[in-house]
């Protein structure tokens, strides 16, 4: 079975201009050139302009879309506001939010300061906030309908997971805004959906959240039932759809799309209790070292 294989329809896309945070890499690249490839306009967006300038080349090369890169700090209100304005100004409106970008790490609760701690809740549940508040406020103000918030969340957003205490707070929190605006906004034409993936391997998230010879030492598909991890292009097709005019009754729904992980074993890195003191101390150097 192709599991690259590309779900909707040429054009299920037209007409529409989405912003995806954290465009510029990873998932949210992935998604981003879906979207461009079904004839959507797409703004990335992330800290990195040079990233996203490279990023938005490459995908405006590859799909012969539209892609506008613009340098935003989610956990910044007004850098969100300016970034909404210059999607405003270049495409004249926008449909859909895709909050994607996110921050994670492994360590002992205990080892964490509090700053890095709030980097986490910052820009996963501060960041979500600030863009999803920024753009239902302009649609409700301009009286547009039809438009989508899609979140990325987790599974251990309802479960919890030892190691990753700061993203399962943060993600629990994009869990609860996600159904409460679906209630609260429907009103207004706004769908508010999220997904939860499971395992998903990106180079630079994955080698933060396992370092070193992990990756060797914890064979995640052993944990899936499914006994694989997932292709970008199969969370690309989930996320299409969710933002299509096609899940137009679909509302308040969190999709799980992780090969059966969290029923065969809850909590993402409980298996990190493995992991003795000592070692630790070495993963703390490493991750320091990759920065």
């Amino acid at each position: 079975m192709n599991f690259s294989a590309k779900m909707l329809r040429d054009g299920a896309l037209n007409d529409k201009v989405i912003v995806v945070t954290g465009g510029g890499s990873g998932l949210g690249k992935a998604m981003s050139t879906y979207f461009l490839e079904l004839g959507a306009k797409v703004a990335i967006t992330s800290r990195d302009i040079e990233k996203l300038k490279t990023t938005a080349t490459e995908l405006e090369a590859q799909t012969g879309g539209r892609c506008l890169p613009i340098a935003c700090d989610v956990r910044h209100y007004d850098q969100v506001e300016n970034m909404l304005k210059t999607v405003l100004e270049t495409f004249g409106k926008v449909d859909v939010l895709l909050n994607n970008a996110a921050g994670n790490f492994i360590s002992p609760t205990e080892r964490l300061s509090s700053n890095a701690f709030d980097t986490i809740i910052d820009i996963v549940l501060k960041g979500s906030k600030n863009c999803t508040l920024a753009f239902g406020k302009h649609w409700i103000d301009k009286k547009e309908k039809n438009k989508v918030v899609l979140n990325i969340t987790t599974t251990y957003a309802w479960t919890g997971s030892g190691y990753v205490v700061p993203s399962a707070t943060a993600k629990a929190g994009v869990l609860a805004m996600t159904r409460s605006l679906a209630v609260e906004w429907a009103k207004y034409g706004i769908r508010t959906n999220a997904i939860a993936p499971g395992p998903f391997p990106t180079k630079g998230a994955w080698d933060r959240l396992l370092p070193g010879d992990l990756q060797e030492k914890f064979d995640l598909t052993k944990k899936i039932p499914l006994r694989r991890v997932g292709e970008h292009q199969e969370l690309a097709n989930l996320a299409a759809y969710l933002v299509s005019d096609f899940s137009a009754f679909v509302n308040g729904e969190v999709v799980t799309i992780d090969g059966g992980e969290w029923l065969q074993g809850a909590g993402e890195f409980n298996m990190l209790e493995q992991i003795p003191p000592e070692m630790w101390d070495l993963l703390e150097a490493h991750i320091k070292n990759k920065k």
